[in-house]
C-alpha cells in the first residue's frame, strides 16, 4: 500500500470514473491524501487502510425503498450495526433495502465495493440522498474511495460539507443510528 498527496501522477490503467473523482476534486480546490491499495477483501484490510490514511472507519450503503423509487446513500461509522428499522423511523422510508447494483452503477458510477460520497458528483439529477450518522460529522476527517475500490481518501468533513456537497447540488440528512457494536 502506497500513500500520496493529491491525484496519481501516472494514470495508466485507471478507470475514467476514477479521473473524473480527481479532476472534481482538483477544481474545487479540495486537497486530499490517497492510498492505493489492493481491493479490501475483509475488515481486517479495511482498518489497515483507514490506519495508514489516519482516518475514522466508515461504512457506505447504498439502499432504496421497496418500489424503487428513493435511493439513499447512508455514511456510518464502521464499528455500528446497520438496522434497518431504526433508519426507516427517521428518514420515513418503510422497508429499506440493499439496492441493486444495477442502480448504484446507473446514479452514481460506481460498483460494489466502491461506494462513496464522490458518486454523488455522476449523480446530475439527484436521484440519491444523502444519509450522515451524527457521529462521523464530528469527525475532522472522512475516508471514502474515489469512485474505485482500489484506492482510499482522506478529505476534510467540512470540505465535503461546505464544498463537494454544494457544488454537486446535494444536501445531506443527518441521522443518529445507535446501532449495536460489531
Amino acid at each position: 500500500m502506497e500513500f500520496f498527496d493529491g491525484r496519481p501522477e501516472n494514470t495508466e490503467g485507471r478507470l475514467p470514473r476514477e479521473l473524473r473523482t480527481y479532476d472534481y476534486l482538483d477544481g474545487l480546490g479540495i486537497s486530499y491524501q490517497r492510498a492505493d491499495h489492493a481491493p479490501a477483501s475483509c475488515m481486517e484490510a479495511c482498518n489497515a487502510i483507514d490506519d495508514m490514511l489516519g482516518v475514522f472507519l466508515c461504512k457506505n450503503l447504498f439502499l432504496c425503498n421497496r418500489q424503487k423509487t428513493n435511493f439513499y446513500l447512508l455514511m456510518m461509522p464502521g464499528d455500528k450495526k446497520f438496522k434497518t428499522k431504526e433508519l426507516s423511523a427517521q428518514i420515513g422510508s418503510a422497508r429499506l433495502s440493499f439496492a441493486e447494483p444495477e442502480y448504484m452503477l446507473e446514479y452514481l458510477d460506481i460498483e460494489p465495493g466502491a461506494v462513496s460520497v464522490m458518486g454523488l458528483m455522476n449523480d446530475k439529477e439527484k436521484h440519491v440522498q444523502l444519509l450522515i450518522d451524527e457521529e462521523l460529522l464530528k469527525d475532522e476527517y472522512v475516508g471514502c474511495h474515489p469512485c474505485v475500490c482500489t484506492s482510499s481518501l482522506k478529505i476534510r468533513t467540512q470540505d465535503i460539507l461546505e464544498k463537494f456537497l454544494p457544488s454537486t447540488g446535494h444536501g445531506f440528512q443527518s441521522v443518529h443510528l445507535v446501532g449495536e457494536e460489531a
